[in-house]
């Protein structure tokens, strides 16, 4: 008889599966967490405990586990179509999805194209950018540009314009180089700085670099407002208006990585739309399919997709993948996008937001925390002097608490589901205060 047990199925696991981001032998002394089943914002194991999803699985959960409307989407379109190619045939899913993301550009960015993950994602407009200016006969714009400790994927065009030392490094020799510029990382300011003065010092970085290489550049990619894996690094809206224009006026092309920040995670349902610009390309996933299904899109503008509209094939932009505009995801999607105009979301979340901003003040204000930030749904801060390992010691002691929490570095951050109750709100604040001082008193 097979065992279903806890420790058998870490046992199994741990034979059979190569877990990501992890280095496996870690997990002879941090254990494994067999998840049964999820509910709203919990994550359970098989004897019974819980875990509040504080980070959302990785940034892509928004409306809980098993949410009862998406899931009624997906038995629906079950039943109808799960799977097409999308060359030579189309569908109703990624039809209309296409249709309501465009109109929540106002139409700027006209054209959907489909993958799965987000590295995916970058890969294609980078892609795009380059084919793009060479359909145009600008053959020379070849490079790409990134921001001091942005992360884009771990693909190897993505990681390329990453600049994690532990993500990039050891894959130097296959990366195409790409140019970096200053983030405008709102941490960096000097004394008597505005996060707006970092903005501009960092734009006259990127002014400074287009002024030298602009006729060789295809496109600078930015993660707007939050630069996630670098640490949620945060940084105010004009640093977009300011490299949109200089983008404009040098003739490079804007992409924006909304892959984490997208999906209301900022506070508006794109994150650039704070700064009031529209990228030439943008990306999404995650959250776009609620954290249900793998989806990833780029959308771009119409004079984008006219320059690959062509009788001559080799024009045309030829790139695909097996499961691209996946009806079952593209569904989950448009259900995901119902839930946001129905329950008001945005608006909802500024209300939850304000809740949990204040619960967490006792950590705000700890003597052994700096740099406390917040922006829509994100909740960061630095961990001063903290001990060797703090991030997979928080994360284990995380767990004790009903916590599932993963650190970057010395940076603890949260990125709920935006369903959380009051209830759950002082929880997780309180518990994230109690774990903290577990975690920094050794």
């Amino acid at each position: 008889m097979e065992l279903k047990t806890q420790s058998d199925w870490v046992a199994r696991s741990l034979r059979s599966v190569w877990h990501p981001c992890t280095q496996m032998q870690h997990h002879e002394t941090i254990p494994l967490i067999p998840v049964s089943r999820g509910k709203g914002a919990w994550l359970y194991d098989h004897e019974g405990r819980r875990y509040l999803d504080a980070i959302s699985s990785w940034w892509v959960n928004l409306f809980g586990h098993a949410n009862p409307r998406i899931n009624a989407a997906l038995k629906d379109q079950l039943d109808t179509l799960e799977h097409a190619m999308l060359a030579g045939f189309t569908h109703e899913p990624v039809i209309e999805l296409s249709e309501k993301l465009s109109a929540l550009t106002g139409h700027v960015l006209g054209h959907s194209f489909y993958a799965s993950d987000g590295a995916s994602a970058v890969e294609i407009a980078l892609k795009m950018s380059f084919h793009s200016w060479r359909n145009h006969g600008h053959t020379d714009k070849q490079e790409f540009v990134c921001l001091k400790g942005s992360y884009h994927g771990e693909t190897i065009g993505a990681l390329a314009v990453t600049d994690v030392a532990l993500f990039k490094d050891a894959y130097g020799p296959l990366l195409r180089a790409s140019q970096t510029v200053m983030s405008p990382d709102a941490r960096t300011a000097a004394e008597g700085e505005t996060a707006a003065d970092v903005a501009r010092r960092a734009a006259a970085d990127v002014e400074r670099l287009f002024i030298e290489r602009g006729d060789r550049i295809a496109a600078i990619i930015i993660e707007p407002l939050v630069q996630c894996a670098t640490g949620m690094a945060m940084h105010d809206p004009l640093y977009l208006q300011l490299v949109r224009a200089l983008c404009d006026q040098h003739k490079v092309h804007l992409i924006l990585d909304e892959i984490a920040v997208g999906c209301g995670r900022t506070g508006t349902f794109f994150a650039c739309e704070q700064a009031k610009v529209w990228p030439d390309f943008l990306c999404l996933s995650k959250g776009i399919s609620g954290g249900y299904l793998p989806l990833s899109l780029v959308m771009t503008r119409d004079e984008i997709y006219q320059a690959f509209y062509s009788n001559d094939v080799t024009r045309g932009f030829l790139h695909s993948h097996s499961y691209t505009g996946s009806p079952l995801a593209c569904r989950a999607a448009l259900a995901t996008l119902q839930i946001f105009e129905e329950d008001d979301v945005l608006n909802t979340n500024r209300v939850k937001a304000e809740r949990l901003t204040k619960a967490l003040q006792p950590l705000a204000q700890h003597d052994q925390v700096r740099n406390f930030r917040q922006r829509g749904m994100i909740w960061a801060f630095d961990a001063i002097d903290a001990p060797k390992d703090f991030s997979r010691r928080f994360f284990a002691t995380a767990t004790e608490h009903e916590l599932l929490m993963r650190p970057i570095g010395s940076t603890v951050y949260m990125m709920p589901p935006y369903i959380l109750s009051d209830e759950e709100i002082d929880g997780l604040a309180a518990n994230t205060l109690a774990v903290f001082n577990q975690v920094m008193a050794g």
